[in-house]
């Protein structure tokens, strides 16, 4: 197994006495981030909400910090976040921060240390785009928006 990936986490006062995000088992691919709320906050239908952590990290370089909605609230509740997965950058030290997109018929309410979302820390690559006549062809062409896997 690779090393794992140091991150700095500055944890604010709004997060003290709050789980730290951490794998749940060995085979998990992201970290739950918990809701640093002093008060509930209730999302009704259809609406969007910003919910903080409490925590500021230290992403390091070639790296970013991907916020994924959860899989169970998004089934059961249809909260999930509008532009997932978020992209923290490795220069932001702002405190991190959770969209939520209220998608179900009932209004979803929010608690002190719920776990709102995942974080996976993954490698990024830096690209160079390089101006060309023409592109190869492939096979697939242009055919797009599910025309993959046709024939």
């Amino acid at each position: 197994m690779d090393e794992p990936v140091r991150v700095d986490v500055e944890v604010l006062p709004e997060a003290e006495g709050l789980e730290l995000p951490h794998y749940a088992s060995p085979g998990s691919a992201g970290m739950d981030l918990r809701a640093a709320i002093a008060e509930p906050v209730t999302l009704q239908p259809g609406e969007i909400g910003l919910v903080t952590t409490g925590l500021r990290l230290a992403i390091p370089a070639g790296h970013e910090a991907q916020i994924r909605p959860r899989s169970g609230l998004a089934l059961k509740h249809g909260l999930t976040i509008p532009n997932a997965p978020g992209t923290i950058d490795s220069d932001y030290r702002g405190v991190l921060q959770v969209i939520l997109a209220n998608l179900g018929r009932e209004p979803f309410t929010i608690r002190r240390g719920d776990r709102i979302a995942q974080m996976v820390i993954a490698p990024v690559s830096r690209a160079e785009l390089r101006p060309v006549d023409q592109l190869a062809d492939t096979e697939r062409g242009e055919g797009g928006f599910g025309s993959s896997g046709r024939r």
